[in-house]
């Protein structure tokens, strides 16, 4: 975390020649992404996919360059862990669900990149099923494990068009990293 945040420090110490036209006040952004970087092992039923929705709510914080903005963040993934104790399959599945709010502080170096580093807090589901049998014991459970999210992110959107945007970021949601698309409303 320490080391996301002095990213963040070092790309707002850079200096530019950009006005914010990528995400000034009133500017609406939806996105959708993959994940990459899962803390857990099992084969992937549903890759770690992502939906984002952010509103500017306040531009020209430090300059005519900053902005902040607000918004919602859910993302899913799903596993399945299979192995093989003496010729017995033993195994888990997994669902992994986050909702949250989040925040962040957009700077915008040079045109058609928008960089911002944030925070989230939110909601967390994991649904765990364990299945198998080991000689006279067998092996069906659900368990069922939910309780406050938060992660510190930052990333960066590359506008293509005025509306159509590449994005990357580096935080824990749902997945180390995201890679995906933005979308200007």
């Amino acid at each position: 975390m320490k080391k996301l945040f002095l990213i963040g420090a070092m790309l707002l110490g850079l200096g530019a020649q950009a006005q914010n036209d990528t995400f000034s006040q009133g500017t609406k952004v939806v996105g959708a992404g993959i994940g990459l970087g899962v803390y857990s092992s099992g084969s992937m039923v549903v890759p770690p996919i992502a939906a984002s929705f952010e509103y500017s709510i306040k531009d020209n914080l430090f300059d005519d360059k900053s902005s902040i903005g607000v918004g919602a963040y859910a993302g899913y993934y799903g596993l399945d862990y299979k192995t093989s104790i003496l010729n017995v399959a033993q195994g888990y599945k997994s669902s992994n669900f986050v909702l949250g709010g989040r925040g962040a502080l957009h700077y915008q170096f040079v045109d058609k990149l928008d960089t911002y580093i944030g925070l989230m807090l939110g909601y967390r589901v994991t649904s765990n099923s364990h299945y198998g049998y080991s000689g006279p014991i067998v092996l069906d459970a659900t368990s069922t494990n939910s309780g406050s999210a938060w992660s510190s992110f930052i990333g960066a959107r590359y506008y293509f068009t005025d509306r159509l945007a590449a994005n990357l970021e580096f935080g824990y949601g749902i997945a180390a990293a995201h890679i995906g698309v933005s979308y200007k409303l």
